[in-house]
């Protein structure tokens, strides 16, 4: 896909972080290095992951949302849920006079009935269900005239519509309650029979009971709640493909695929797997696959403590917190104001779901400290600079910022 270019909001651009990405553009254009960027303060050092961020799709989003809003002040404009999973940029639209029709559980906050032909109707980056769709254009509303849908979430689509043509059957690995995967399952089901596994726990599972290894009634009991209406494992299972959720981990995807194949093998034999399974590895999101890569790199770079910037409803964001708490301390934090003091922060737990306070989360006594800094594929850089800028502050003697970026700003100028 050719990149293209975005219009995005002057408070959303970056005078720290966007200079280091711009110089890693320069010397490494092929994005070959997964080495993070040492930004050396003195007694810190940060360490900055090559691949993070605003990705195409989201950048696409904030272009075509924000283009709207300003290209027509005197309608009412509706966004379906939050645009994507970033509450600054959600809190912004709202400011905007934009207003969200359902929250992000699907429940509903504005009846599409109460619409009219004249309101504009924004599709989020996660894309929608058909229901949904077919609702607005009764209403006399084309659902896709701004429509900012992420293109890799439509290639996953495609390909399920084209593996539902040649009469396949499709696993869809997510979380069945998040908007893309319900969008995604919407489209799917509209052609062939679909079942959502959450992870590689589950597709054993279910692999047990295409190979009968359990009893047939275990699918009702694990998976009933989030496949299409009569589903049978046995029949349903000839013929199959996996799709995903384009922010799940795609390690975790590729085992889904791989436990899958092995039981098709088992079930088929394996002269016979490739006409029962079809392969979709060319439907993960490169964008997904960087980050994560690049994460994975920030972890073996042995950091002390990490900072993960974004929404706390963001499955990509989670997911880079679970790659790097396995390594050490790790704050999933929405911006710099979760910081309390050096002494205290307040962060989100993906596993207990809640908000928690930590208190002395930061070695300030430790020299050299070496802090991993990355955010989620919806979270401007501009508040990874303000996250930074705060710890900075906990440091009086550290390094001036003008100073320790200049070298990447020669690298921009140099190459200019």
């Amino acid at each position: 896909m050719a990149r293209k270019e975005f219009e995005i909001p002057t408070m959303y651009r970056s005078p720290i972080i966007r200079k280091v990405k711009e110089a890693n553009k320069i010397t490494d254009p092929r994005k070959k290095e997964l080495e993070p960027s040492v930004l050396n303060f003195g007694p810190v050092n940060f360490l900055i992951p090559r691949h993070f961020g605003f990705c195409y799709g989201v950048e696409n989003a904030i272009d075509i949302a924000y283009r709207t809003v300003e290209q027509n002040p005197n309608k009412d404009i509706y966004l379906l849920s939050e645009m994507i999973h970033n509450p600054t940029v959600n809190e912004d639209l709202l400011k905007k006079g934009v207003k969200f029709l359902f929250d992000t559980d699907g429940s509903v906050r504005i009846p599409i009935d109460s619409l009219s032909s004249e309101d504009i109707v924004i599709v989020p980056a996660f894309g929608t269900t058909i229901d949904i769709q077919e609702q607005l254009q009764k209403k006399g509303i084309d659902p896709y005239q701004y429509n900012t849908t992420c293109p890799f979430v439509e290639k996953v689509w495609k390909r399920g519509n084209q593996l539902g043509k040649k009469g396949y059957s499709l696993v869809v690995h997510g979380k069945h309650e998040h908007e893309e995967t319900r969008a995604t399952f919407s489209h799917s089901a509209d052609h062939s029979p679909v079942v959502v596994v959450l992870s590689p726990k589950e597709a054993r599972i279910l692999a047990e009971i295409m190979t009968e290894q359990r009893p047939v009634d275990d699918f009702q009991k694990y998976f009933g709640h989030k496949s299409t209406d009569g589903f049978n494992p046995l029949t349903d299972l000839e013929f199959f493909g996996v799709i995903n959720q384009t922010t799940m981990l795609a390690t975790e995807t590729q085992e889904v695929m791989d436990i899958l194949k092995e039981a098709a093998k088992k079930r088929f034999g394996e002269e016979k797997v490739l006409d029962h399974f079809a392969d979709t590895s060319d439907t993960l999101c490169y964008a997904t696959n960087e980050n994560q890569s690049a994460t994975y790199a920030l972890a073996d770079a042995k950091p002390d403590v990490a900072i993960v910037v974004g929404g706390y409803n963001s499955s990509n964001t989670m997911h880079l917190v679970e790659i790097l708490e396995q390594h050490c301390p790790t704050f999933h934090i929405r911006d710099a104001g979760e910081f309390e003091s050096p002494e205290s922060i307040y962060h989100f737990n993906q596993w207990k779901k809640k908000m928690l306070t930590t208190e002395n989360w930061l070695p300030t006594d430790q020299e050299d400290l070496n802090i991993a800094l990355t955010s989620g594929a919806s979270c401007p850089d501009v508040l990874v600079d303000e996250v930074l800028l705060k710890i900075l502050s906990f440091y009086p003697n550290s390094e001036k910022v003008d100073n320790v970026i200049k070298p990447f700003e020669k690298t921009m100028a140099e190459a200019t």
